[in-house]
């Protein structure tokens, strides 16, 4: 049975954005977690990525912000500086009802000296990485005495990668009487220590676990190693997903297959920790909104993406652990909805191959590879616009959607992302040269910005 959003003791305008963001009914870390939450009382939530739990904790900390008052009431730690990017958009999604509420990233990769300048004129919500919100904290950039509520989000990995000082230190900045929320997808003893120290009488939530592979269609291929990127291609050419992330197990593999893929025509690139943050960051905006197909990634690279409607995982390389093995393949079937999962194995896979046999892959068997010949992918169905104005030049995504039905239907504008001092919106392929004319030719907000193409990274 679920709960309606409208069952909670929140104001209409809240539960207006709420639907408009297609939040109707709870998913169950949320009902069991929201009530609580808006009470003011601490919570240790055990839920994995895409249970909802963003939504959870960004509407309770945001009940209790008073924008504008000169320093942050909220604090969210995230392990990763892609999930921080994620969580903040997700907030300033929430935060609509609340007007003026200003969200920082701090993270990682991202200028020092703009974070600085932010923090100067004053900001309302922080979401960070725990090393860069400490350096902030050390070098006292940074006032964590008006903090209400600290978030520690996927509390887990953020000890597992050697975070637990750092945590600490920046917990102890903050108030004895501020609101602690504690979410994680497991819980290892360290972060029942990181509970038990800094939260008081907490509610222990645990959101009910979810079979994935019960909605995916499995797919295994035999594949000779020294045949795979061939392979490969004929696959995609098969299957035609309208989107796919393959999964490699080193970072080198994914270059190689990236450049294959895109000698054969496909719209690939490469993901993974040995490129630029801007070319990270560039892959997921695009692959998220529709102008990018096919991205090759390593496991810590690919902990950035959340897309509700993924069209496949490929797993060019087997995991060498069952848990990574499902937690790739639920990508592809997120917000309840069916996906497709493909994977490239070979009987000399040995070990790695019993062991998914005896869990996720158990009584699917294996398939010869595609003999026809690959069918020409489509290209993507979008691209996506840089216009050089953001948040501090008061650009709302309703501004960038007005300037664009000038000359474009509306079913021709996809996503729209606005960032402090850029804007992205993708637009349908067919109609981008007029969309770039457009905007060359007119005005937002009374006002010309530059506009140009964005390109994948070579």
């Amino acid at each position: 049975m679920t709960t309606p959003f409208s069952s909670l003791s929140l104001a209409p305008a809240w539960l207006e954005n709420l639907a408009q963001l297609g939040y109707t009914e709870m998913t169950p870390i949320q009902a069991l977690a929201l009530p609580a939450m808006l009470d003011g009382r601490d919570v240790l939530g055990q839920a994995a990525t895409g249970t909802g739990k963003t939504a959870a904790f960004g509407v309770a900390l945001l009940a209790r912000i008073t924008p504008r008052v000169g320093r942050p009431g909220a604090l969210v730690l995230c392990p990763t500086r892609e999930l921080a990017a994620q969580v903040a958009d997700e907030l300033r999604r929430l935060a609509r009802p609340l007007p003026h509420t200003r969200v920082l990233v701090l993270s990682g990769g991202s200028s020092v000296q703009r974070e600085r300048a932010s923090l100067e004129h004053g900001v309302d919500v922080l979401v960070g990485t725990p090393g860069r919100v400490a350096d902030h904290l050390q070098r006292e950039r940074l006032d964590l005495g008006g903090i209400r509520t600290l978030v520690l989000d996927e509390a887990d990995r953020m000890l597992e990668m050697g975070f637990v000082e750092t945590v600490r230190a920046i917990a102890d900045a903050t108030p004895a009487d501020r609101q602690t929320l504690l979410f994680s997808a497991t819980f290892p003893d360290a972060v029942r220590t990181l509970s038990a120290t800094y939260q008081r009488e907490a509610l222990h939530v645990v959101a009910p676990a979810e079979d994935v592979t019960a909605r995916i269609t499995q797919v295994v291929y035999d594949v000779d190693r020294g045949e795979r990127v061939a392979a490969l291609v004929r696959i995609l050419g098969a299957h035609r997903p309208s989107s796919a992330v393959i999964f490699c197990n080193h970072r080198e593999t994914c270059d190689v297959v990236a450049r294959a893929l895109s000698a054969a025509g496909f719209a690939a690139v490469a993901l993974h920790g040995g490129m630029e943050q801007h070319d990270r960051n560039t892959v997921l905006l695009l692959l998220k909104n529709g102008s990018l197909r096919v991205v090759v990634a390593t496991d810590v690279a690919a902990r950035g993406l959340d897309i509700d409607e993924l069209g496949a995982v490929i797993n060019y390389d087997l995991p060498r652990e069952p848990d990574v093995f499902v937690h790739r393949i639920g990508r592809t079937a997120r917000a309840g909805k069916n996906g497709l999962a493909i994977s490239l194995a070979h009987p000399s896979d040995g070990r790695l191959l019993d062991d998914l046999r005896q869990g996720p892959l158990r009584g699917i068997g294996m398939t010869p590879v595609p003999s026809a010949e690959a069918q020409q992918p489509p290209p993507p169905a979008m691209v996506t616009l840089a216009i050089q104005g953001g948040r501090h030049d008061r650009l709302r995504p309703g501004d960038i959607v007005g300037a664009l039905t000038t000359g474009l239907a509306a079913a021709d504008i996809g996503q729209i992302s606005v960032t402090d001092r850029i804007s992205f919106v993708a637009v349908a392929a067919a109609v981008s040269e007029q969309a770039l004319a457009g905007l060359a030719a007119g005005k937002i907000k009374n006002r010309r910005f530059r506009s140009y193409l964005v390109l994948a990274p070579a």
